[in-house]
C-alpha cells in the first residue's frame, strides 16, 4: 500500500472521519482488518444517575469501533452503514475508561457482522456489542 494510502488510514484519519466519535471524546488506538481498538474515558457529561457512564455512550464507542473495523474489510470504493446493533450491558462504569475491541465475525459480499467487547480499566467485561454492517457498491460516477 503507498505512503499516501496508509496515512489516510491511519487511526487519526479514520477518527476524524466521525465527528460525533471526536466529540464523545473517543480515542482510535489501533486500526486493522482482523482488529480495531479505541477507548472512551468516563466524565460527568457523559454519565446517567448515579454517575455511571450512559448506555449511548457506550453504544457510540462499540459503533464507531466496529464500524472502523467493518470499513476496514470492504472491497476498494465501496461503503458501509450500520443495519443493525444489539449491546448487552454487563455493569456500571463509574471512572476511569472503557476500552474497545472490535473484531470481525463474517465478512461477506453483502454483509459484515463484527463484535466489540468493552471493557472496563481493570479488564471486566462492561458490554458487548455485535453489529451488522451493509456493503455498499461504489457508486458509477455517471450514473449517480
Amino acid at each position: 500500500m503507498p505512503p499516501s494510502e496508509t496515512a489516510a488510514l491511519s487511526p487519526a484519519a479514520l477518527l476524524a472521519a466521525m465527528p460525533f466519535a471526536t466529540r464523545l471524546g473517543i480515542e482510535l488506538h489501533e486500526a486493522a482488518p482482523d482488529r480495531t481498538t479505541g477507548s472512551l474515558p468516563w466524565s460527568p457529561e457523559a454519565c446517567t444517575a448515579g454517575g455511571i457512564l450512559h448506555g449511548g455512550a457506550l453504544m457510540a464507542l462499540a459503533d464507531s469501533v466496529g464500524a472502523v473495523c467493518a470499513y476496514l474489510n470492504l472491497p476498494p470504493g465501496a461503503g458501509t452503514s450500520t443495519v443493525e446493533s444489539k449491546t448487552n450491558f454487563l455493569r456500571g462504569v463509574a471512572a476511569g475508561r472503557v476500552h474497545a475491541t472490535a473484531r470481525p465475525l463474517h465478512v461477506g459480499g453483502t454483509l459484515v457482522v463484527v463484535q466489540t467487547d468493552l471493557r472496563d480499566d481493570r479488564d471486566r467485561l462492561v458490554g458487548q456489542t455485535t453489529q451488522t454492517q451493509i456493503v455498499l457498491a461504489a457508486k458509477d460516477g455517471a450514473t449517480g
